[in-house]
């Protein structure tokens, strides 16, 4: 790196000194404009999407005559059309919620096991199986649910029923295990492999020496987990829960094979019934007409302002949370 070197005064009989001024060269420059420049495109990419939905969402919503909030109905085909997104709504926030539940316990579990309790012959074994998961298609896993998942949940089914039916949520009336729950489970076994990565990898970090002080004061090693990985490790499990309920709220093929949409809101989550934004999106679109697509942009448009409020309450989270984002002392 090129330098100007700049005399200093200095006191009589001590050896002159010199002060050194760094010259930017010429790849810090590019590499700086390069950084600032994709910055600036991502934004003015998520603007222009937004703008796009705005605008075809306002065209759909004009037209509409019922309320797009709160309408239990999808009817685009006719004039005047009717369409709402109150049912899409409860199926996307229900499914994804059922799938969180699932997922995120099992998966840190996983990956505190892969970190520091499983040997090394086992460990790296079992992280390329949950790894490999995240390869698998979502038609696969929407083939494997609809033609497995769903006759095997039939005894579950029946049990919750039995045991749990008089609260109403877990009510069964038979049939074909095509609801809500049966999408929340497909939907945690797809997005477990995301948050295991994730949340593997940022407990590996965690410092040794606060492993090690814990040990040598006489902690067990699951107070070890509790009282220094787990800390270290919150804004990265909260993260990796994020990008696992991105996915979730955005899933589209393996929903449409598993769930048997209509626009009713169930009592109990085991009854065939709801939709997801993705799903309808997926089913209308391809024999949707111009003002049918408008209302399918106009929902896609909800969906992109969920996941941005998602996102951004968890960056709220972690910012307000000094021990999350290990500024804390």
């Amino acid at each position: 790196m090129k330098t100007d070197i700049e005399p200093i005064s200095s006191a009589a009989g001590s050896p002159p000194q010199v002060r050194t001024r760094s010259i930017g060269r010429a790849g810090d420059k590019i590499f700086l404009g390069l950084s600032r420049g994709s910055g600036i495109a991502l934004l003015v990419i998520m603007a222009a999407i937004a703008a796009f939905l705005t605008y075809r969402a306002a065209v759909a919503i004009s037209k509409d005559e019922a309320n797009f909030l709160t309408t239990f109905e999808w009817n685009t085909g006719s004039s005047p059309m009717r369409f709402g997104i109150a049912v899409l709504a409860y199926g996307t926030v229900v499914s994804s919620v059922i799938a969180m539940v699932i997922a995120v316990p099992i998966a840190v579990g996983i990956a505190l096991f892969i970190s520091h309790y499983a040997p090394r012959r086992l460990a790296a074994p079992v992280a390329y199986v949950i790894d490999l998961l995240a390869a698998v298609p979502s038609i696969v896993y929407g083939l494997w649910g609809a033609l497995f998942l769903v006759p095997h949940l039939t005894g579950l089914y029946t049990w919750f029923d039995d045991y749990l039916g008089w609260t109403g949520i877990l009510s069964y009336q038979g049939g074909a295990a095509r609801s809500l729950f049966t999408v929340g489970i497909l939907l945690a076994i797809m997005i477990l492999p995301i948050v295991t990565s994730v949340s593997r990898e940022v407990f590996r970090q965690v410092p040794k020496m606060h492993e090690e002080a814990a040990l040598a004061l006489g902690a067990t090693r699951w107070e070890v987990i509790r009282m220094a990985v787990l800390p270290f490790g919150r804004s990265g499990i909260i993260s990796a829960s994020m990008l696992g309920l991105g996915r979730a709220l955005g899933e589209t093929m393996a929903v449409a094979t598993v769930l048997s949409p209509n626009f009713l809101i169930e009592t109990s989550l085991l009854d065939p019934g709801g939709g997801t934004f993705a799903q309808n999106i997926a089913s209308h679109f391809k024999e949707a007409g111009d003002g049918g697509r408008d209302a399918l942009i106009a929902s896609g448009l909800v969906l992109f302002v969920i996941t941005l409020l998602v996102n951004g309450a968890a960056r709220m989270i972690i910012a307000r949370r000094k021990e999350y984002s290990g500024t804390a002392a």
